[in-house]
């Protein structure tokens, strides 16, 4: 159990520009809360993720991918700062899958932020795996916050609020 996951904002960082909008949003919701952000960011060894027959020769180690991992998260905070200086922002690296990591991390959070890049293809789902299966799983609500800043609005996001009752004044 970790204490720093309570009653935060719970972002999932991958190193894109969808997870940075999702990072910036959260930083904001997080001052009209007054609380703070966690960032978090799931990795696996290269190997994990490699076909069995592929050759091994050059994959980095394990402790190389996972200092990959914190210089993609650490950048990306760097680059919330730089645009939201005031931002409350702490880092969590986790082993794992970004599924169970995430929802691992956001059991007690306020909300899980997730980015959601452009739509490409109306064929394909709208959300990615990882935030359609975070949306279906989780304890806590699920925000994805969209890539372009033109699809943002400045509006808190209620919290503690029975669904039900807010559908039903819709």
């Amino acid at each position: 159990m970790n204490q720093s996951t309570y009653e935060c904002l719970i972002v999932g960082v991958d190193g894109s520009a969808a997870s940075l909008a999702a990072l910036r949003w959260s930083a904001a919701q997080a001052r009209l809360l007054r609380t703070h952000v966690v960032a978090v960011h799931a990795w696996l060894p290269t190997g994990a993720r490699r076909a069995p027959y592929a050759p091994a020769a050059e994959l980095p180690t394990p402790e190389q991918d996972r200092r990959r991992a914190a210089e993609r998260l650490h950048g990306m905070v760097s680059r919330l700062l730089e645009l939201d200086p005031e931002a409350q922002v702490r880092t969590l690296l986790d082993q794992g899958s970004p599924v169970p990591v995430l929802l691992r991390h956001a059991r007690h959070a306020l909300l899980l932020a997730l980015g959601r890049g452009p739509r490409v293809d109306i064929t394909l789902p709208a959300l990615g795996s990882v935030a359609r299966d975070c949306v279906r799983c989780a304890k806590c609500p699920v925000v994805t916050v969209p890539e372009s800043p033109s699809e943002l609005t400045a509006c808190p996001v209620p919290l503690g609020e029975d669904s039900a009752v807010r559908l039903e004044q819709a």
